[in-house]
């Protein structure tokens, strides 16, 4: 993916992530947090445009024998970017856009730019993020290197807080799930992508009263629709960790719900503003139409959201009190304009990458 990521041009970077707002605006999401990425000015312009509330931040690696030198830079060239981000985009949007700083993953950064970039994050009293525990080759790195796991060595590094995010926390050992509670940092599954990898032990965690919330690892997996990832969700716990101990209801609809709202909300450290229908909160809200044969009847709309809904039933999405989208039309952004322009932006792509994977 990374090499793929190198060939991205600014205008390609825009396009993306026009075609990615219409969809998560069109399956009911209304905000989102990025892992970070190329020409990130592009992103927030992209959102800003759209209506979307959202964080971003700069993709930031040092280091890691297969990425592309293009990707790489010195951590404080890192900082340096991701700073100007931050000062040129933070609260832009009416306040719907928060920049944080992140790390692409520990494989992938030196502990001098983990220690840099929590330094520069925290001057600045914003959020850190990173793509924590995903797979075998992780841990062992880490094992490898540091004698710790991925949590532990953050933790030993003394730069764990409530302001830190670890997405997926897929494959946690006991004591990195207290780790977790200790320092209250915030947790994202991404289902579909984590299925292949791993099943979290989400029970676990909630039984600990943790902030978790539901993702997508990006469009590339299933595409951007929490339905579809809620959905999955309920059936691998119940398959992963329900059927051994014979406990069908191992993870209620109603946490998953959470976990997609409140949890959400939480993970963007916004839970004060966003995640619940509140005076006083943020007017965020979507319509769903539930008289339709795959919906109805319903004993319980709240199983109903989880199991039956999908993204095509949302109507109307309201974000900061501006609707973006009517009875199923985009009202921010070209929807066929911007499909056209994905086409032609991809097709380029393909040609040039394949160019550059020929010999000189």
């Amino acid at each position: 993916m990374v090499p793929f990521e190198s060939n991205l041009r600014e205008k390609d970077v825009y396009i993306s992530t026009k075609l990615s707002c219409l969809e998560m605006i069109r399956s009911g999401t209304t905000g989102f947090i990025d892992a970070g990425g190329r020409h990130m000015h592009q992103v927030a312009e992209a959102v800003i445009k759209a209506g979307l509330r959202a964080v971003i931040t700069c993709s930031t690696m040092d280091s890691g024998k297969e990425i592309p030198a293009t990707m790489k830079a010195s951590p404080g060239y890192n900082i340096r970017r991701n700073e100007q981000l931050f000062k040129d985009f933070q609260g832009a949007g009416d306040g719907r856009l928060d920049v944080w700083f992140s790390l692409r993953s520990l494989i992938s950064c030196s502990a001098d730019l983990v220690l840099k970039v929590f330094e520069a994050a925290d001057s600045l009293s914003t959020g850190v993020q990173t793509h924590m525990n995903e797979y075998p080759n992780e841990i062992s790195y880490c094992l490898e290197n540091f004698r710790m796991r991925p949590y532990e060595f953050l933790e030993s590094l003394g730069v764990l807080h409530e302001r830190f995010l670890g997405a997926h926390s897929i494959l946690l050992s006991e004591n990195e799930m207290d780790i977790i509670k200790k320092h209250q940092s915030k947790i994202v599954h991404c289902p579909i992508s984590n299925a292949g990898k791993g099943i979290p032990n989400t029970p676990g965690l909630l039984q600990k009263k943790m902030d978790i919330g539901m993702g997508t690892d990006g469009a590339a997996h299933s595409g951007l629709s929490l339905f579809d990832q809620m959905k999955v969700f309920k059936s691998m716990i119940r398959a992963g960790f329900g059927v051994p101990i014979h406990d069908p209801a191992i993870l209620p609809s109603a946490s998953i719900l959470e976990m997609a709202t409140s949890g959400g909300a939480e993970a963007m450290m916004k839970g004060d503003q966003l995640g619940t229908l509140d005076v006083g909160k943020k007017a965020d809200l979507i319509t769903i139409n539930i008289d339709q044969p795959h919906i109805q009847p319903t004993h319980s709309i709240v199983n109903s959201l989880i199991e039956s809904v999908n993204s095509n039933d949302v109507t109307d999405t309201i974000i900061d009190g501006n609707i973006v989208m009517k009875n199923r039309e985009v009202l921010t952004l070209d929807e066929e304009k911007t499909i056209y322009e994905s086409r032609l932006a991809a097709k380029d792509l393909f040609v040039r990458a394949n160019l550059a994977s020929l010999p000189s």
